[in-house]
Order: structure tokens, then sequence, then C-alpha cells
């Protein structure tokens, strides 16, 4: 069995800004779970441009997760999603991939001073226990291709790891027949 850290990708690609992951924190903590739901598309993406989605135009680097430095075998189920939802009409973004140690930290601190440890903690991994940091998580959007991720992904290898985190998913673990059972939130690793 592979384990995690064998599944790393080489740091060769850029990484998607900052401001993104940071954009998703503040509406994630903003409005706890309920406008969480409310992630809205990356700038310059087909779904910001109706005429470039009509014309099928092929995904932005940050929709492909080219940009993001993901594992491979998670960006080519991330891509597979998207063609699909996209033949059912359903929107879907990504809207945060890998982030690095520092980036995670800063979102944690930032999470902490404003809202508190308890609160905190529900919403935002250390970086040695997140999965951004090692490319092996996506967070979607709009609300529609969350919804639409959550009731096909695991048909496509992407689990929902996070009740509270609609646009959350990981890779379906090797050799598993089914997703696991989402956790209640992101509390279990502090």
């Amino acid at each position: 069995m592979t384990t995690t850290t064998d599944l790393r990708p080489p740091r060769t690609r850029r990484r998607a800004p900052r401001r993104t992951a940071l954009c998703a924190l503040a509406v994630l903590l903003a409005g706890g779970a309920g406008l969480a739901y409310g992630l809205t598309d990356l700038p310059g993406s087909a779904a910001d441009d109706p005429d470039r989605a009509a014309a099928g135009a092929p995904p932005s680097p940050a929709e492909a997760g080219t940009a993001t430095g993901l594992h491979p075998e998670l960006e080519r189920r991330f891509l597979a999603a998207q063609r699909a939802a996209a033949a059912d009409d359903v929107p879907l973004t990504l809207t945060s991939g890998l982030r690095t140690a520092a980036e995670q930290q800063e979102l944690v601190d930032e999470a902490v001073a404003r809202y508190g440890v308890p609160e905190a903690y529900r919403w935002v991994l250390p970086p040695e226990h997140s999965a951004h940091v090692q490319g092996l998580a996506v967070d979607v959007g709009p609300t529609a291709g969350a919804y639409w991720l959550q009731q096909h992904g695991p048909d496509l290898g992407l689990c929902p790891t996070y009740a509270n985190e609609v646009w959350h998913f990981e890779l379906l673990p090797e050799g598993a027949a089914a997703c696991p059972e989402p956790r209640p939130d992101s509390s279990w690793a502090w």
C-alpha cells in the first residue's frame, strides 16, 4: 500500500496564488458553514465568461490544476470530474489546490486571531496534517459544482473529506472500494 508521503508530487509546478487560499478561508470563516457554500469561480475561468464556456474553451490553468502542483492522479481525476460536470451543465472549478506549509500556517494564524481556537480548528488544519500542503486535496466551487461533486465524486475517485466542508475533496484511498465516511470537521488533527 502506498503511503501519503509516497504520493507527494515533485515541486516543479508553480503554485496557485496565496490570495485564492486566503479568499476561500475568508468566505469560510465569515459565514460559517452556511455562507461557505457560496464559493465563487476564480477570475478568468470559463464559468466567469459565458462566451468562453459556450465556445468550449479549455479550462484555465487554475481550473485544470496544472498551476497548482497537485498530485498527478488527483489532477487527472479532477479534470475527469470537471468534464463530467460540464456534460451535466454544472460548472466545476478549482478554488484551492497546493499550499506551502507557510501559507497553511498563515491561514491557521489568521483564523485563530479572528475567530479563536475552537472555531478556527474546525476549519483549518495545521500544515503537518493538511492534504493541501502535500498536493493531495482540492477545494472546488461554485456551490452547484461542489454539490455535484459530492454526489458524483466517489464514482470518479474523489472523496468528500469533511462534513462541514462540501467543497473539499481528496483521492479515494488506494485499494479502497468506497470513500470513507467524512470526518465532522478538521478538529481531529489538533
